[in-house]
């Protein structure tokens, strides 16, 4: 499909820069495609409750944010220091990351990146790695000096937390986004993005969804800094999309087949959730324990297995994600869902406002 068939035009004053106080006072806009000319209607995210039936399932993405954007200098034999930033997006071996380096033209295999000179750093005074590959836009592998939970330690120091792009072009990071970026059942780390539809359940809310007999079950899908990154293809086809290392253990899955069988539904809190779900879900919607790298790019024309509604955030144009949404719910509800969001004023990206999609039937 054309790229340019997902391209909307966003005001800059739909960004948001901070999420709503309190999480679940954020609006929320619910899309049924299959309930004919009454397609959109506004609410609240603690309105929730209300759409939802004894028996659902809900799916949580619990992967944790790690502060992955590292700031260094880089060093070569005959050469001056040069400034780099490294934002790490999958982790590859106990002592090896893959990460997005700028400016990346200049970085070459060899070279060694000592990052935080002058801070903590366990019982050190950097952390320090080695170019060992160069990939496409940017992309490097980095082996570090240290190993394992020593490495952790290590970037959890030094490192700052890796906000997207559009929200560090209008502000810094600060302390208080160590908190606001991460979702309040996150308790495994790996992730440099938040799965940020997640972040605006609150325990008021978790506690209301119990008391009407909603399941709750957790997933890990580590989502990369791949997640900002633009389609610059012209056509889909002609698009990579990156992997995101992810796992459903065993029990998840037989509770989740055992919803699906006495009728209840599924519902995946933000695309990575949806992501992992399908990709361990057969044709014939039977969910399987899965691990592994996933790189399932979803456009208009995919056939879902076993998701039926998605909680997520409204997302940026021409952009991967508004391409599964469209693909959910059908893209000309979701362009016309949209244009009612910017109309009436709700707030766009990953601190902003949340959308409840219904699949299209």
């Amino acid at each position: 499909m054309r790229v340019d068939l997902f391209d909307f035009d966003l005001p800059d004053e739909r960004i948001a820069l901070r999420p709503a106080e309190p999480r679940d006072s954020a609006r929320l806009l619910v899309v049924n495609p299959n309930n004919g000319a009454n397609t959109q209607s506004d609410h609240q995210v603690r309105d929730l409750p209300s759409f939802l039936r004894p028996g659902d399932a809900m799916v949580f993405n619990d992967t944790k944010v790690i502060p992955a954007q590292l700031e260094g200098v880089r060093h070569r034999d005959g050469a001056p220091g040069q400034q780099v930033s490294a934002t790490l997006h999958m982790r590859a071996t106990p002592d090896r990351w893959k990460a997005f380096a700028k400016p990346g033209k200049r970085i070459k295999i060899g070279d060694r990146i000592q990052f935080g000179h002058g801070e903590s750093v366990c019982i050190l005074s950097a952390l320090d790695a080695v170019v060992e590959e160069k990939g496409a836009g940017g992309e490097i592998t980095l082996r570090f000096d240290l190993s394992g939970p020593a490495l952790d330690e290590a970037i959890a120091a030094v490192g700052h937390v890796p906000l997207p792009p559009y929200i560090a072009a209008k502000r810094p990071e600060d302390e208080r986004d160590r908190a606001d970026y991460q979702t309040i059942y996150a308790r495994e780390e790996g992730a440099v993005a938040a799965p940020t539809a997640g972040l605006h359940f609150t325990p008021s809310l978790f506690a209301a969804l119990d008391a009407m007999g909603v399941e709750r079950h957790f997933v890990t899908l580590h989502v990369g800094a791949g997640t900002f990154l633009p389609v610059k293809a012209d056509d889909t086809e002609d698009h990579k999309m990156h992997f995101e290392i992810g796992y459903v253990d065993a029990t998840t899955a037989a509770k989740l087949n055992a919803v699906k069988a006495r009728g209840g539904r599924i519902i995946c809190v933000g695309t990575t959730s949806l992501r992992l779900i399908e990709s361990a879900a057969g044709d014939d919607g039977t969910i399987k324990p899965w691990s592994g790298a996933t790189g399932i790019f979803i456009t208009p024309g995919y056939r879902f297995k076993a998701v039926d509604l998605l909680m997520t955030n409204f997302h940026l144009p021409r952009s991967t994600l508004f391409m599964l949404v469209s693909a959910f719910a059908g893209l000309d509800t979701m362009r016309a869902a949209y244009t009612h969001a910017i109309e009436t004023g709700y707030r766009f990206y990953s601190y902003g406002d949340g959308s409840l999609l219904y699949r299209k039937d």
